[in-house]
């Protein structure tokens, strides 16, 4: 292949990016500046001129759609299919190594993906089990706690929670103890059982490492603790890590990423080249000086500064509201004016907080504008996908408890609680999955006739079923499987528009089947356990769909990779964005800031930036204060819409910052330690709101408060 063909269209520094050789390479892509780009024709490049075999490539990304299509974009440049790379997410990967290596990995070889819903609900039964309290020992907090533990790489034995965590680490054991006998792993599981196999295997180690003599990984700011170990352990002390991403952009903390891990890569990985790519393709000049100016005042970041050749556009324009739905009133009142000049889809409106969505909705609706609320429920997360799913996966593995559970119970078959809890007494002290528990207790007669006869009739039609399947074409099987299930005659029964709706969705699931593709790489598999593998990897991602004419309201982080037209970002207020959490957390502000520059960097040619003076939080009408970012956005980049009255006063909280107290944490002898939110009056009368750690939202005299600033 020539490599001119692969090179044309780059820039200097992305052909530079491209090219490089015999290093590690740490890519500093700023926003709209082309990383994907950078990556695929690295890949053509490796492939197509430096003659690197496809099965010595592997590239990670953090969406499987993203994997496709640069997997898609690779071969599209080559111009044949290029097969035997692994490309894929790096839950993606992990599951393809354990499913080759499941006995190094001490699995057994049909293990089970268990999906995050699932997950709750197994950590749920443990606490029941353990006579906990649920009030003390919050669910989905103790999953939270498990899934950090993991994303650090610790086992119980290892974690050292803070106290108070001692019976966290309890649930934690058990839980672990509970999905080896299941032979259940979950996501967290994947990565570390991934990591811990290849430690510990140091013949499969340097298999891999002298496989992969390329390493390639996207959005590499996002990494959390244990995927960036993988990468580490894989690349070995060779230097052939190609990362790419932007520190700026690192807004993922909440989640367990880890906002150092380009900064580390520095010092980790041996004599790391730095390429930074800085001319961006997607915003005007305007945009981008609003967007260097705030990210600025962050420390400790990669260096660059974003440009363009593109003009210099309209600039930025600011509005104060009197309040939510004032703001929501003008944002839909400018909609309506882009009428025939912008696609509905062309529009998005940001905002920090999914609570935000409401009264923007609202107004919606009364202007009949359609709109569509991005990132909400997905297929495979739909509870009746998911009563589906638990048949399917039970014709697999009858010892998938929770699969088992879920099937017991939709639709009813006459199993109640009491049933179920002598089964899973019974199969806890036996050693036992639920299946065979209860097949031995019906033979024992042990339970009263009806509950031996609603079992029986379970397992009889469940082994029926399994018998039915066999060798049957796929979308057959899941037909099958879901009229023996009776799913859908139970929804027909109920004859609502609800119940319509997720006979559609189980129909779809079908449909799925008929169109679903086996990967290359899952020959080991059939293609039901294909199936319900990429299922469960696919939970949580967003679906593809065909969407209508209809603007995009999201949040920040779900605006992430995206970009748009025009874009509104609304409610910049202090303790609204930044979050009044974020000032209590160490590196907190800092994450806030990377999230406004996020959001100002979706835009491409229009940006809107409103605040109000007032706004319902927390069932009380709080006065606002403008964001503290908008301090950082140069007065020459915008144009205040506000009225006359109000523009002095703006232009005057940009020059000074506003009221010093504004944003300090601050310690009160009674209340504890919070956040100054709001300063109001003057003198004696003047008064400032607090949001306590512990206390809430406070208001209080500053003559008599004795607060200590921190």
């Amino acid at each position: 292949m020539q490599a001119d063909q692969i090179l044309a269209q780059l820039n200097e520094q992305q052909r530079e990016a491209v090219t490089s050789s015999g290093c590690n390479v740490m890519v500093v892509a700023g926003a709209g500046s082309g990383k994907t780009r950078v990556l695929v024709h690295r890949i053509a490049w490796l492939i197509g001129v430096d003659q690197v075999p496809p099965q010595n490539v592997f590239a990670v990304t953090f969406t499987n759609k993203a994997a496709k299509e640069m997997s898609s974009r690779v071969s599209e440049i080559l111009g044949y299919e290029s097969k035997g790379m692994w490309i894929g997410t790096f839950h993606g990967i992990a599951h393809r190594f354990l499913r080759l290596h499941w006995s190094d990995a001490g699995l057994d070889q049909n293990f089970q993906i268990l999906d995050a819903d699932d997950q709750l609900r197994q950590i749920k039964k443990i606490i029941k089990e353990s006579s906990f309290d649920e009030s003390r020992y919050p669910p989905k907090e103790i999953t939270w706690f498990i899934n950090s533990q993991k994303d650090l790489g610790l086992r119980p034995d290892k974690s050292k929670g803070k106290r108070g965590y001692e019976h966290y680490l309890e649930i934690y054991a058990a839980y672990e103890k509970l999905c080896r006998q299941n032979n259940l792993v979950d996501f967290g599981e994947l990565l570390l059982r991934f990591f811990e196999t290849l430690k510990n295997n140091k013949t499969l180690l340097e298999h891999y490492q002298n496989r992969f003599e390329n390493i390639l990984v996207d959005e590499f700011q996002d990494t959390n603790e244990i995927q960036y170990q993988i990468i580490k352990l894989l690349t070995g002390s060779s230097g052939n890590a190609f990362i790419v991403g932007d520190d700026d952009q690192s807004i993922y903390r909440w989640r367990g990423a880890n906002p150092d891990s380009m900064p580390r890569f520095r010092n980790d990985f041996l004599d790391p080249r730095s390429i930074k790519l800085e001319q961006n393709y997607r915003s005007t000049k305007n945009i981008l000086n609003a967007a260097n100016s705030i990210i600025s005042n962050n420390n400790g970041r990669l260096e660059k500064n974003l440009w363009t050749d593109e003009e210099s556009g309209p600039l930025i324009k600011l509005h104060q509201n009197f309040d939510e739905y004032e703001e929501a009133s003008n944002i839909i009142e400018t909609i309506e004016s882009k009428s025939g000049k912008l696609r509905l889809s062309d529009i998005a409106v940001l905002y920090r907080s999914n609570a935000q969505s409401r009264v923007i909705e609202e107004a919606l609706i009364r202007k009949s504008i359609p709109y569509r609320v991005y990132g909400g429920f997905r297929f495979f997360d739909r509870a009746e996908v998911k009563d589906a799913l638990a048949y399917l996966r039970l014709t697999q593995n009858v010892a998938d408890d929770i699969a088992f559970e879920r099937a017991c119970s939709v639709p009813p078959k006459g199993i109640g609680a009491q049933t179920m809890d002598k089964v899973k007494n019974y199969a806890r002290d036996e050693g036992l999955c639920l299946f065979l528990a209860a097949d031995q207790l019906i033979q024992s007669k042990t339970l009263n006739n009806r509950a031996t006869n609603s079992l029986a009739a379970f397992l009889g039609s469940l082994n029926e079923t399994k018998k039915l399947i066999t060798e049957q074409p796929l979308e057959k099987q899941f037909e099958i499987v879901i009229e023996q299930s009776k799913l859908i005659p139970h929804l027909k029964e109920k004859k609502t528009e609800q119940s319509a709706t997720k006979i559609d969705n189980i129909m779809e699931l079908i449909n799925a089947a008929h169109g679903f593709r086996q990967p290359f790489d899952d020959d080991d598999l059939s293609p039901m356990q294909s199936f319900l593998a990429h299922a469960a990897l696919e939970s949580g991602e967003n679906q593809a769909s065909e969407w209508q004419e209809s603007v995009q309201l999201m949040t920040m982080h779900s605006a992430k990779g995206l970009e748009f037209p025009l874009v509104f970002i609304a409610g910049m207020e202090d303790g609204l964005f930044p979050h009044t959490r974020s000032q209590l957390d160490p590196g907190g502000l800092e994450e806030e800031r990377r999230l406004c520059y996020v959001a100002v960097t979706r835009s491409m040619k229009e940006l809107y930036i409103s605040y109000s003076s007032q706004r319902m939080l927390h069932g009380n009408m709080m006065s606002c204060q403008p964001s503290r970012f908008l301090y950082e956005i140069p007065n020459e980049l915008i144009d205040d819409l506000s009225t006359e009255g109000l523009k002095p006063r703006v232009k005057k909280q940009r020059r000074t910052g506003g009221d010093s107290l504004l944003g300090k944490l601050v310690e009160h002898s009674s209340f504890g330690e919070g956040v100054v939110i709001a300063v109001e009056g003057d003198g004696d009368n003047k008064r400032v709101q607090v949001n306590f750690q512990s206390e809430g939202l406070k208001w209080l005299v500053l003559g008599y408060a004795n607060l200590k600033i921190m």
